[in-house]
């Protein structure tokens, strides 16, 4: 089994090195992924309100025969649930889904500066991890100035911030205010989902020198730049291929090339984009 080094957030949360992503899974996939996943060595699982598979995903974590303090657990609140009491109803709702007694760690999944409630939640989740019921809380799709708000306003910072990372969007002056603050960087679509991203001649150069593949390419370049990549895969085989990336190591120059694309968003602009 493939040993995962981990990373340590300012909060003293330490967190796997590459973790599971199910969306856009529904429950009876999301139950096979989850469970398939755990046995061949993740131990950070990554779902959302929004992604309607807490219910599978908490029954593969039951059925995944891994101790339950082993795993790290993330689920994120919906644009809907944005308020203080709401985000406290709303993180009630998704830990019954998930059958567990504590989330690792609750995100806030989109900031939604219009509707400008992201600061009463995350006050709401300071509380939950008070309570011991969330170990450790983070946001997703963040900017610095969201985050530099947080901080201002409650004196907490993000522990995690989940954020659009690909060698399309490689998120250079982001990740340095995160490495500066300690928070963990966490690349969602990390292998460019729906783009030709793999296909790019570079990779497959690179790929061949270590033999192995683009994507483990990729996603190695992801964990050197000291982001976790949540790469979604229900087939057995590719999800060990996805966490085999720590025997080869790429040179600098492989690294830049790995990037050196004209830089574009695949997702939404977290200054615009809703998702309630």
């Amino acid at each position: 089994m493939t040993s995962i080094p981990a990373l340590t957030a300012h909060d003293g949360t330490t967190i796997p090195a590459v973790g599971l992503g199910t969306w856009p899974m529904d429950d009876t996939q999301a139950e096979q992924a989850v469970s398939s996943a755990l046995g061949v060595g993740y131990r950070l699982i990554d779902t959302a309100t929004n992604y309607r598979n807490e219910t599978g995903t908490g029954r593969g974590i039951a059925r995944g025969g891994v101790p339950r303090e082993e795993v790290v657990v993330t689920t994120k609140l919906p644009g809907r649930h944005h308020g203080y009491d709401e985000t406290l109803a709303s993180f009630e709702e998704s830990r019954s889904r998930l059958g567990l007694d504590y989330v690792d760690l609750y995100l806030i999944h989109w900031p939604l500066p219009r509707v400008d409630k992201y600061v009463d939640s995350w006050k709401a989740m300071i509380k939950l991890r008070e309570q011991g019921l969330v170990r450790s809380i983070g946001v997703s799709n963040f900017t610095t100035e969201h985050l530099t708000r947080l901080e201002a306003e409650t004196g907490v910072l993000p522990a995690v911030n989940q954020i659009e990372l690909h060698p399309y969007l490689p998120q250079d002056e982001l990740r340095a205010f995160h490495a500066d603050k300690g928070i963990i960087t966490e690349s969602w679509s990390p292998l460019g989902r729906g783009s030709s991203l793999l296909d790019e001649p570079a990779l497959g150069k690179i790929a061949e020198t270590h033999g192995v593949t683009p994507g483990q390419v990729v996603l190695r370049w992801h964990t050197q730049l000291g982001a976790v990549p949540i790469p979604k895969s229900a087939d057995p085989g590719r999800q060990r291929a996805n966490l085999d990336i720590f025997g080869f190591e790429l040179t600098l120059d492989e690294l830049a090339a790995v990037s050196d694309h004209p830089h574009r968003r695949l997702g939404g602009d977290p200054d615009t984009h809703e998702e309630f």
